[in-house]
């Protein structure tokens, strides 16, 4: 026989009791969902465990959720936003929808599905009981993009009573935001009624199409909402809401300063810029901070135990060291934390930079009132361990430097 004719025995089609791939990636995503639901049950798990040891210690229970959130990030290397997330989620299946819970657990619902219930009747505090049941047995049918858009119309019905009272409510939440992008970019985005929102844009596209040149329409908008920010009409504020006024932390190596050639400066939040625009930020700053690579004098780096609060130029200079709050996981800039002891001045502590961490009031409030430790260490490295016995090191995002006197050469 030969061997072509040895091939053509072979079937030619997959047998219907062997899983196909399509299968295979089925069944993956069943299980992912069925540990999803499990990981709500062991953190609510958590949670009410670290609760039960509060009452007999008689602790805050804010204080509590914050450390289990800060715990659960750094278990799961996620932010405390996601883990908080986690946290609502959990506990809302758990209490107020274990029947969602319970489809999930068995992946006739996704994770998605079971987020999208939540957001949705947690909306409708009043009458959310009496529409899980219709809610849940869409949810077993329909993918999740048409189902998150049939429970939008299942809230938008029964609100529709109290539209009013619902705006009302949401504008309590408005808020406007800077988040970071890529190359020297940035979000800034503001949540506010629609109606504004909606002329704000109308007023920007106005504008911009007066303006005759190369730009596109969407250049042109942006350009016209920085421009009416920072140099519109502003003669009814205090003079400290006008224009820009920023106070710049900028590191300028030695040779760039001196001869204008050299590495890049860098700003801080922002990154490398060219070093005549460094110089035209400092120009326009009411306060800046240089930090050069090169020994600069009169920087304190130390008052010991003469003195608890740290003077001006220590706090800077820790601030500029560490550019972020010094827990796990935690983004908020340096310049909106406490400068706090790590071992406290009334501990023994001394005031000097080996000493000194940036802490955001919650992380700062969380280290001196619950079980988390934390030890300095290093080149201004903070050392966490959590209740768990888990241990996070969290390093400052630069280094002050070291300097030594070379010897002479005889």
């Amino acid at each position: 026989m030969s061997g072509d004719e040895e091939f053509e025995r072979w079937p030619t089609e997959v047998p219907p009791d062997v899983p196909s791939t399509l299968d295979w990636v089925v069944m993956c995503a069943d299980m992912a969902t069925v540990h999803a639901a499990q990981r709500y049950r062991c953190i609510v798990a958590l949670w009410d465990d670290a609760i039960a040891e509060e009452h007999r210690n008689d602790r805050d229970a804010v204080l509590v959720e914050r450390s289990v959130r800060l715990e659960v990030a750094g278990a799961l290397r996620i932010t405390e936003h996601a883990a908080g997330r986690l946290m609502g989620l959990g506990r809302a299946l758990v209490y107020r929808y274990p029947t969602v819970l319970d489809s999930m657990s068995r992946a006739a619902i996704t994770d998605t599905h079971a987020t999208i219930i939540v957001d949705g009747l947690d909306q409708l505090e009043s009458v959310r009981e009496d529409l899980v049941a219709e809610v849940l047995a869409a949810a077993e049918e329909m993918a999740t993009g048409p189902f998150r858009r049939h429970v939008r119309r299942i809230v938008d019905r029964e609100r529709e009573a109290t539209l009013a009272e619902q705006h009302a409510a949401a504008v309590t939440h408005r808020h406007v935001r800077v988040e970071p992008g890529v190359d020297g970019m940035a979000w800034l985005t503001a949540h506010l009624p629609a109606v504004e929102a909606h002329a704000i844009l109308g007023r920007l596209t106005a504008i911009a199409k007066t303006l005759d040149d190369e730009r596109t329409l969407d250049h042109k908008r942006a350009d016209v909402f920085g421009d009416l920010l920072i140099d519109g009409e502003t003669t009814s504020l205090p003079d400290s809401a006008r224009g820009i006024r920023p106070t710049v932390a900028i590191t300028v190596p030695a040779l760039t300063l001196l001869t204008g050639d050299g590495p890049a400066a860098q700003v801080d939040g922002v990154g490398p810029i060219p070093l005549d625009r460094a110089r035209e930020l400092c120009g326009a700053a009411s306060g800046w901070m240089r930090v050069l690579t090169h020994p600069e004098t009169g920087v304190v780096l130390s008052v010991g135990r003469e003195q608890y609060r740290p003077p001006a130029d220590l706090r800077r200079l820790v601030a500029w060291r560490a550019a972020r709050c010094m827990a796990p996981g935690c983004g908020i800039p340096a310049d909106r934390c406490d400068i706090d002891h790590t071992i406290d001045w009334h501990h023994g502590g001394h005031t000097d930079a080996s000493n000194l961490a940036p802490l955001c009031r919650g992380h700062h409030t969380l280290k001196h009132h619950t079980d988390w430790r934390v030890r300095a260490k290093p080149g201004g490295t903070l050392e966490w361990t959590s209740p768990a016995g888990r241990v996070y090191l969290v390093q400052p995002e630069r280094r002050i430097p070291q300097f030594t006197t070379d010897p002479p050469p005889f």
